[in-house]
């Protein structure tokens, strides 16, 4: 592609080391897709005619059904997938095949190609993570007044419910949703036209290439279309955070599969046994969705520091950007889809749930209220149940059988009247808190936004 200027093949080593069609031959419907709109305008700018443009449209669908079909030979001598597609069309049509790059350089292309496939992979996360989020609910629903210890330092804290925990996650992956909808806006603006660095003489209608392709509108500054790459170093961010949730959602199923917690079973088809001890029944797909985030995270620490200390406008590094994001997309559907299939077939144990949540120092802050509620003030009320907790402990009288008179006389007949689990949770009325009849209604919502 650039043998008028040099005298000297690339060497081989070079090639091995410079091409990308091993990976980026992912984009070939983007890049056809594009090389079609920029034909379209090539017509229109008098650069084409009609015949040539139905030359190259139709052999441009022949090539996108033989790679389709598995059946076209790609070359690392053309380095890129522009260049194979290029090479091919020309191959097969002859000179008016030579004639698509008019106006265009690789450097816009590749923007634009992977564009259109972060918009197109944005909107198939957004819908797994639904999926994710549907099965979420369905559980939440099952076990909606399900009475769980809720934690803080791994340490049992105040009752909630099964349902209320996996609310929590749906929430979560809420945000996941709102990130990549914010993100596909920024995306979405077209950076065909803007040439090498500067545009081009020939100047092409480039708002109805954007329109024809899809694009919200067209960039700007033609040096800062070609050398951005934010929006990608954004997903991968996103998709980072989105791996943090699932990581923490694994590592709560993986001490609620303990014998320890005893609190939930995954079913058979998605836990591993051992080679050596016949009695495990091994989380592996909550461990690896755990391992898998430090590889999301990797990404985007690999596309940054690439990045970081670039001149402007397009430097090769940039082919530094595709590897990681390709494996972002493949680790995060693919981990969305398991874990959501996972999820929908995981049982809950409520009988061991329920004994966990029947401690009662899990109502300790129940009784410091109920003291507030008599007239002391909180510091002292929890200095008072604090002492009622240590004479528990010490005594191993548990905290609802104490003499609570004995430790002050703040406390009345009716304090044990706070050791009652569904009384302590239908008190939680506040928005967000886990009142099972909160619960049902979050519940409600949520099927109602999921189904809408």
């Amino acid at each position: 592609m650039w043998k008028g200027r040099f005298a000297q093949a690339t060497a081989e080593l070079v090639q091995q080391y410079g091409e990308s069609i091993s990976y980026d031959w992912r984009l070939y419907k983007q890049d056809i897709k594009g090389s079609i709109a920029h034909a379209r305008a090539q017509v229109k700018a008098g650069i084409l005619s009609e015949d040539e443009f139905t030359e190259i449209e139709s052999g441009l669908g022949l090539i996108e059904k033989d790679i389709d079909a598995g059946n076209f030979e790609f070359s690392i001598e053309l380095e890129d997938i522009h260049m194979n597609i290029e090479a091919e069309l020309s191959k097969r049509i002859g000179a008016t095949g030579a004639k698509l790059h008019t106006a265009r350089s690789r450097n816009d292309q590749v923007a634009t190609d992977t564009r259109l496939y972060c918009r197109e992979e944005i909107d198939t996360i957004s819908e797994l993570i639904r999926d994710l989020q549907r099965s979420l609910l369905k559980q939440s629903e099952t076990y909606a007044d399900a009475v769980i210890p809720g934690y803080t330092h791994l340490q049992r804290g105040q009752p909630v419910t099964v349902g209320h925990h996996l609310l929590a996650y749906v929430e979560m992956f809420s945000r996941d949703l709102s990130r990549l909808a914010d993100a596909r806006k920024r995306v979405n603006i077209s950076p065909l036209g803007s040439g090498a660095l500067a545009g081009s003489t020939i100047n092409l209608d480039r708002h109805q290439i954007a329109e024809e392709l899809g694009f919200d509108a067209v960039t700007t500054n033609s040096m800062d279309a070609i050398s951005d790459r934010d929006y990608i170093a954004e997903l991968l961010f996103a998709f980072a955070l989105l791996g943090t949730h699932l990581s923490r959602f694994s590592e709560d199923l993986i001490l609620w599969c303990s014998s320890e917690f005893g609190f939930a079973t995954l079913s058979d088809a998605h836990t591993t046994g051992s080679s050596l001890m016949p009695q495990k029944k091994n989380p592996d797909v909550c461990e690896l969705t755990r391992g898998k985030t430090g590889r999301l995270y990797g990404n985007l620490v690999s596309l940054l520091t690439s990045a970081k200390g670039l001149p402007l406008t397009y430097n090769r590094d940039l082919q530094e950007d595709k590897e990681p994001l390709f494996d972002s997309i493949d680790t995060v559907k693919l981990a969305l889809k398991v874990n959501a299939e996972m999820i929908t077939e995981m049982a809950i144990n409520v009988e061991e749930c329920k004994a966990a949540a029947s401690d009662p120092l899990l109502l300790a802050t129940d009784l410091a209220d109920y003291l507030v509620k008599n007239g002391v003030p909180f510091r002292s009320a929890h200095e008072l149940v604090g002492k009622a907790v240590a004479m528990s402990v010490e005594s191993g009288t548990p905290l609802d059988q104490l003499d609570l008179a004995s430790v002050s006389s703040e406390y009345k007949q009716d304090a044990k009247l706070v050791f009652n689990l569904q009384t302590a949770l239908a008190a939680r009325t506040n928005p967000g808190a886990p009142s099972i009849e909160n619960v049902k209604k979050e519940i409600a919502r949520w099927k109602q936004t999921l189904n809408s």
